[in-house]
């Protein structure tokens, strides 16, 4: 399928490995020049030195810390004008609600809430006056169902989502939409970490923790950072402008829920 979104330009967050870097291959895929962050630039260069022989799409490299203001006004002042904008942020650790402190909320809030919205509110209004925009944000599953471990990233991306609900629907008319990715468990270095935690608290080796959580997913199996960057590049392509404030599961069928 043809996305109709080959010469635009599109910032990725953290986007050198991952489910970032899924994107960003989807959308150089479709044609889209990028704009790609992450705070390592080694890893950075050398994904975006993939992307510009395999794709032939102009890449520009920023490395930042995305969550933090300087960070920000760094990849704002390198991307330009953008009609893309993939929002992405590594999770906070996991844990116990006994185990976290007010500056524990904030930084997970800075980095997985209110940097988001930073750029959105730095962005939008270049996409509206332009009448085309798309906007995506990969939050978690655990919008939909929290996960008691994740209560940091619990809290902070539920906020991301009740923002989007109410913005998104103010932009629509003007052609810029804004929706959310929610995924569960795919095969990156989040995963590892996770099931790595998961081993140790059962006292079992890695490779069981992750058989066992196969197990739990209806699919039994991991997800792919393609087929997740697949979903996100149909999400900003011209095919998708009547999709407006969703929040839509990539999980597996994980998530227990009828609606």
């Amino acid at each position: 399928m043809d996305l109709g979104i080959k010469g635009k330009r599109a910032l990725v967050c953290a986007s050198s490995k991952g489910l970032g870097r899924g994107c960003a291959e989807a959308l150089a895929d479709a044609g889209v020049e990028l704009v790609l962050n992450a705070r390592g630039a080694e890893a950075l260069e050398t994904t975006a030195e993939h992307i510009r022989s395999t794709y032939g799409v102009n890449v520009t490299t920023v490395a930042a810390d995305i969550a933090d203001r300087e960070g920000q006004d760094k990849v704002l002042a390198a991307a330009g004008t953008l009609d893309i904008l993939v929002n992405n942020a590594g999770g906070p650790p996991p844990g116990m609600w006994s185990d976290w402190e007010r500056e524990d909320f904030i930084k997970a809030l800075d980095a997985n809430m209110l940097a988001p919205i930073m750029l959105m509110k730095n962005l939008l209004p270049g996409m509206m006056e332009r009448g085309w925009g798309r906007v995506v944000n990969i939050t978690s599953q655990s919008v939909r169902a929290p996960i008691g471990v994740l209560g940091l990233s619990n809290t902070a991306r539920t906020g991301l989502t009740g923002y989007v609900a109410g913005t998104s629907r103010q932009v629509a008319p003007e052609g810029v939409t804004i929706n959310n990715l929610l995924p569960g468990i795919h095969d990156t270095d989040r995963a590892v970490g996770l099931d790595g935690g998961a081993a140790r608290a059962a006292n079992i080796s890695i490779d069981e923790a992750r058989a066992n959580r196969e197990a739990s997913i209806p699919a039994r199996r991991y997800g792919t950072a393609e087929e997740f960057g697949a979903a996100c590049a149909f999400l900003c392509s011209q095919h998708a402008g009547f999709i407006v404030g969703q929040s839509i599961l990539l999980d597996g069928g994980a998530t227990n829920i009828t609606m």
